[in-house]
C-alpha cells in the first residue's frame, strides 16, 4: 500500500509538471545561462512541496470555495506572463544572447528570485493542478496513504526541476550561437503569450 501510494504520487506529480510551461521555460533558460540555477531549482521544488502539502492537508477545498481568489491570481498571472513574453520577444528580435554561457550571471540574485517566485505563485494553474487535483487524488489514498502520495509527488517535483536545471548545461555549446538564443526566446515568448491568453479565456 505504501509503495503503491508513493508510486501513484510520483506518477501524478510528473504527469502534471513535465510539460512545456512558463516555469519550465524559465528554469531551462536559467540552466543554459548557469545563472543562479541551484536557487531557482530550490525555489521551484520547495514551492511545489508546500503547495502539494497544502493540497493534501485539505486547503484545496477552501480554494474551491473561494473562486474570487483564483480570479485575482489569474489576472495578475496573465499580466506577468504578457510582460515576460514581451521581454522575450524583444530579446529574440534584437538577437540578444549571453556572450559566455556559464560565465557571469545575466541577472542579479534578487531579480532572478523575484521572477522565479512570480512564475510559481502567480500561476493559477499551479493551484488547480498541485493543490486541487493532487489534493483530490491524495484523498483517495486514505488517511495514511495520502501522505505517501504527497511524498511521491514531492520526489517527482524535486527530480524534474533538478534534471531540468542541471541538464540544461549540456546545451551550453549550442547556445553560444545568436540564432539559438533567438529561437529559444521566440519560443518562450510564444509560450508566455499563449498561456496568458488561455488564462483570460
Amino acid at each position: 500500500m505504501v509503495i503503491l501510494s508513493l508510486f501513484s504520487g510520483l506518477s501524478a506529480g510528473l504527469s502534471l509538471i513535465v510539460a512545456i510551461g512558463a516555469q519550465n521555460a524559465f528554469v531551462l533558460r536559467q540552466g543554459i545561462q548557469r545563472s543562479h540555477v541551484v536557487m531557482v531549482v530550490a525555489v521551484c521544488a520547495v514551492s511545489d512541496l508546500v503547495l502539494i502539502l497544502l493540497g493534501v492537508a485539505g486547503i484545496g477545498i477552501l480554494l474551491d470555495r473561494a473562486p474570487a481568489a483564483l480570479i485575482v491570481i489569474r489576472w495578475a498571472g496573465a499580466a506577468f506572463l504578457l510582460a515576460y513574453g514581451a521581454l522575450a520577444a524583444r530579446r529574440a528580435v534584437r538577437g540578444e544572447q549571453m556572450e559566455n554561457p556559464g560565465g557571469k550571471p545575466a541577472a542579479g540574485r534578487a531579480a532572478v528570485l523575484g521572477t522565479c517566485l512570480a512564475f510559481t505563485w502567480l500561476n493559477p494553474h499551479v493551484y488547480l493542478d498541485t493543490v486541487l487535483l493532487l489534493g483530490s487524488l491524495a484523498a483517495a489514498q486514505g488517511e495514511a496513504g495520502r501522505w505517501w502520495f504527497a511524498a511521491g509527488a514531492g520526489l517527482g517535483s524535486i527530480a524534474w526541476f533538478t534534471a531540468l536545471g542541471a541538464g540544461a548545461r549540456f546545451l551550453t555549446s549550442l547556445f553560444r550561437r545568436r540564432t539559438a538564443w533567438r529561437v529559444l526566446d521566440a519560443g518562450i515568448a510564444v509560450v508566455m503569450v499563449t498561456l496568458a491568453v488561455l488564462l483570460l479565456t
